[in-house]
């Protein structure tokens, strides 16, 4: 590692990558779950596959359901609206194609809905009996840059909602379109992305490293609790703290 304000990474080049369309087991899923998202973002910025300023969502998005969740899964990604009324069809409930598309999708599932309306949050996208239908669906929980409702009986559901509003009504809530990229707070999202949300927000994790991530992140981890326990000891010195430092940089 380098010094100073040099940005360095970790060299991956060399080492072989999974496809981007990898599925993870079981076991490697729960192995990320292990970590914040912050962890996972530090483990992302080694493999250098983006600019550190992309790939996260930007303040405001927050477990309405439970401070303490962790949501992690692959994006079933719609649009939606709710400040006027669907030019054709019905309300959010009558679109039953998009239950079929997310269906196809690999376990576990993400619900990710992009409110379109210009100043988001008129309607709620998520409420009780959404929530119970997409947990049928075997999604995992929802995010979404709009507003969501019925926050206790969702919480009983057991379904982590990730949203910066809360909303009374759902208004003119409709789907317009679904599988197609949507942002969530500066995040973009494909269909199928890998997606782990927690306290601190939500962030996509780029499937062709996502299995060498927990290593990554441990290692990271190990690296700042030893600087961290520096810090807290009774002899704690700065020159203790810099050469922890500068060994936790060669």
């Amino acid at each position: 590692m380098g010094h100073g304000n040099a940005v360095t990474y970790i060299d991956f080049e060399q080492a072989p990558r999974a496809p981007a369309n990898t599925m993870l087991s079981a076991e490697q899923l729960e192995r990320i779950r292990q970590f914040d998202t912050c962890t996972i973002a530090n483990a992302i910025e080694q493999f250098g596959v983006r600019l550190r300023n992309e790939g996260f969502t930007r303040p405001g998005l927050r477990c309405v359901t439970g401070d303490g969740s962790r949501l992690l899964g692959y994006a079933a990604t719609c649009k939606v609206r709710s400040s006027d009324p669907p030019v054709t069809g019905g309300n959010y409930l009558d679109r039953t194609d998009w239950w079929a598309a997310i269906d196809r999708l690999p376990l576990p599932r993400v619900a990710v809905i992009q409110d379109m309306d210009p100043e988001p949050g008129t309607g709620s996208s998520v409420g009780e009996v959404h929530a119970a239908i997409l947990k049928a669906l075997r999604c995992a929980g929802a995010i979404t840059n709009g507003a969501v409702r019925d926050v206790p009986e969702v919480g009983r559901l057991e379904f982590p909602l990730f949203a910066p509003f809360v909303a009374v009504s759902h208004s003119y809530m409709h789907l317009v379109d679904f599988g197609q990229p949507v942002e969530i707070l500066g995040l973009a999202v494909r269909s199928g992305d890998l997606i782990y949300a927690d306290c601190h927000g939500a962030i996509s994790i780029p499937r062709e490293i996502a299995a060498e991530i927990p290593d990554v992140a441990a290692r990271i981890r190990a690296k700042e609790q030893r600087i961290v326990q520096i810090c807290l000891s009774s002899d704690f010195s700065t020159e203790r703290l810099l050469n922890a430092i500068r060994s936790d940089q060669r």
